[in-house]
């Protein structure tokens, strides 16, 4: 099935191939040959550039005929004998730049793109730009791509380039023109601030759910499809809804919205047959995945080593010694497509498995050619072992690049497990595994435990334990005794005070708490520091080769986390499958709003019409999202798909594709500076 990573990439290759459409399959069953493709320069700003490197690696950009690739507002030289493709935000100096360009005669033609649609008053502007100087026919193209998003995963994404571009009507738009020479500052504060802000006016909220609105319907786009919409009453959510429904009736009205979504399926029906569901929700909905401790590697990453853009820099042994290294993880690395939602001791005993299987694939070489190491086979004897060693010349990219792949996520892994030390990681999930369960002393051991070196970890776990708690649950005594305990490890209480002020004004639900379905046994954690010793060999010893992790998978089976559902996978299975939710979640969305953008422009929202079963959604949470969350939901589908293929794919046990973004993917420790900001 086509994922959002497959529909963007494969819009950004035409893109690079000057929006030319694909080539049509023709009858002949001999295969055609790869055009060669035309050579080109690539110039972005700082947001394309954002949303080239989440899908695109410099090869692909090559295997296009890209041979350069520059910064819009950098000195470039002229090369008149190339033509130039423009990936940019639609803003006024990036228009202006672009005229100034046109006007130098820097490259032979210009194909302009824009990462969403380009206002008509800019466009307008731009139009006589390049008139006035004769440069119209300089210009190629000018196309609105509607790519203005990060896919993270093939199944996630955020709205980051979109909140950083702003609306016309922006008064940023006056500000960002002031000094043509830069390009957009990015986006400061957070979305999640910048909506709970009590001193935001309406206008500063309707310029956030404008861009919010914008992003989504490059996403909708970009994936050609027209969903069903549901939002909750009275929030940015709905807001959020309210402004991409219109998006999207007067899209379709136009004369062009037709083809856009014209691969859409279920033009005849909606539901688990037909077309898909959009979910939209409040961050607010449930704030304990944005603070909760995660057991899994793409969480436990991008917590402990600060990923950003699929991009992490680790300590590493090298040469004896270590050196700081930068690392992509992306899908071409197969080791993290297959294990990235995985728990983290599941990744260390796939890579033993995958070490294993290398040595066994390296050593086939080395006896068949009988050279001593893989790195000798320039010194065999080629007249007495041609067919050997062509063999092992066909073999040897591809092993080279299984050696790479497993040093970097040994590397990965090591700098992970000295973190987990270091902060006490391992204590903490397991009790926020279990955190309604948590007694007094329990909660206050943690706190004061001075071996968990990041205060910011104990203030994570208090919030865990507070938002799942009931409103009454926690006596105002013991409150008071968590807090002093807290004030004395000297962490920033901002999160803390915010906190009580959220629940005195809204009241949170039971919802908010996240229950497990089962209860992790006493057992959880076995194996942790045998677990932890080999990797500290492992450094110790450096490289691939020197490492023995035969006895990895030892002691590690019972370290892993229980099963269960957060508040937002309980409101989407209730939205998906009406018939396996629990009644409480059925009820609260049962109010929700309904949009349907193929009813005509008057047509007006719906409370639930019905019930009905989907089989694909898209889930978004307006204010910043979490891998804890994209993980959890992600395995809610995997646990259907996995009871539909059981019971043959019948309709009562349909597989469930979820999509998840959110407006941005937001570090733990960065909520926790929201919050603070919030507070003061």
């Amino acid at each position: 099935m086509t994922t959002l990573r497959d529909s963007q990439v494969a819009a950004l290759t035409s893109l690079l191939t000057l929006n030319q459409p694909p080539p049509m399959n023709g009858s002949s069953a001999a295969p055609a040959v790869a055009p060669i493709p035309t050579w080109k320069v690539l110039i972005m700003d700082k947001i394309a550039q954002d949303v080239m490197a989440t899908s695109l690696r410099v090869q692909d950009l090559r295997d296009q005929g890209v041979t350069l690739h520059m910064q819009l507002h950098a000195d470039r030289p002229a090369l008149p004998d190339v033509p130039a493709i423009y990936f940019v935000a639609p803003t006024q100096p990036n228009i202006r730049r672009i005229a100034a360009d046109l006007q130098k005669s820097l490259y032979a033609s210009t194909y302009v793109n824009f990462t969403s649609a380009l206002s008509r008053p800019l466009l307008e502007e731009f139009a006589e730009l390049v008139a006035v100087s004769g440069s119209v026919e300089g210009v190629e193209q000018v196309f609105d791509q509607h790519l203005d998003f990060l896919v993270l995963s093939p199944s996630l994404f955020s709205l980051s380039p979109s909140l950083s571009t702003p609306t016309y009507s922006s008064a940023s738009v006056a500000a960002a023109s002031a000094d043509p020479s830069q390009p957009t500052p990015p986006v400061e504060r957070s979305t999640y601030e910048k909506l709970n802000d009590p001193r935001a006016t309406e206008g500063d909220i309707e310029e956030v759910t404008d861009r919010v609105a914008r992003g989504l319907f490059s996403v909708l786009v970009t994936m050609g499809q027209l969903p069903l919409i549901r939002a909750p009453r009275g929030n940015a959510a709905e807001m959020v809804a309210r402004k991409l429904d219109s998006r999207l009736r007067d899209h379709v009205a136009s004369s062009r919205g037709g083809n856009v979504f014209s691969g859409s399926s279920g033009s005849g029906g909606d539901g688990a047959f037909g077309r898909p569901l959009l979910v939209l929700l409040d961050r607010n909905i449930d704030l304990v995945p944005m603070v909760s401790h995660s057991w899994t590697y793409q969480a436990l990453v991008n917590d402990v080593l600060g990923m950003r853009l699929n991009r992490v820099a680790v300590e590493a042994p090298d040469g004896g010694r270590m050196q700081k290294k930068t690392y992509d993880l992306d899908g071409k690395d197969f080791f993290w497509a297959k294990n990235a939602a995985n728990p983290f001791p599941n990744v260390a005993e796939e890579i033993d498995l995958e070490l294993n299987k290398y040595k066994v694939d390296a050593s086939e070489i080395t006896r068949s050619t009988g050279v001593g190491d893989i790195s000798d086979l320039s010194q065999i004897d080629v007249s007495s072992n041609a067919a050997n060693l062509r063999a092992a010349i066909t073999a040897l990219p591809e092993l080279t690049a299984r050696k790479h792949t497993l040093d970097t996520h040994m590397n990965i892994a090591t700098a992970l497990l000295q973190g987990i030390k270091s902060r006490g990681l391992d204590t903490l999930f397991q009790m926020e595994e279990s955190i309604t369960k948590q007694t007094k002393a329990q909660m206050l051991e943690a706190i004061r435990n001075p071996a968990m070196e990041n205060p910011e970890d104990k203030m994570r776990l208090l919030l865990c334990f507070y938002f799942s708690m009931a409103d009454t649950a926690i006596p105002r005594d013991d409150l008071a005794e968590y807090e002093r305990a807290l004030k004395e490890t000297g962490v920033d209480m901002g999160p803390w005070e915010y906190a009580k002020k959220l629940r005195d004004i809204h009241r949170m639900s039971n919802l908010g708490a996240a229950q497990p379905v089962s209860t992790p046994g006493g057992e959880l954690l076995k194996g942790f520091s045998s677990l932890s010793n080999r990797f500290t060999d492992r450094l110790r010893d450096g490289g691939i080769g020197g490492v023995g992790l035969e006895n990895l998978i030892s002691g590690v089976k019972n370290f892993l986390p229980a099963r269960k559902d957060f508040t937002v996978t309980r409101l989407v299975e209730a939205l998906m499958d009406p018939a396996s939710a629990s009644t409480q979640a059925l009820q609260d969305t049962d109010d929700y709003l309904l949009f349907d953008p193929r009813a005509g422009r008057t047509a007006r929202p719906a409370a639930g019409r019905g019930r009905q079963t989907f089989a694909e959604a898209v889930v978004f949470v307006v204010g910043g999202g979490s891998y804890v969350e994209f993980t959890n939901l992600g395995e809610y589908a995997a646990r259907t798909t996995g009871a539909a293929a059981a019971g043959g794919g019948a309709a009562t046990g349909v597989g469930r594709r979820i999509t998840y973004g959110a407006t941005e993917i937001v570090p733990p420790a960065d909520f926790l500076k929201s919050l603070a900001s919030l507070a003061r």
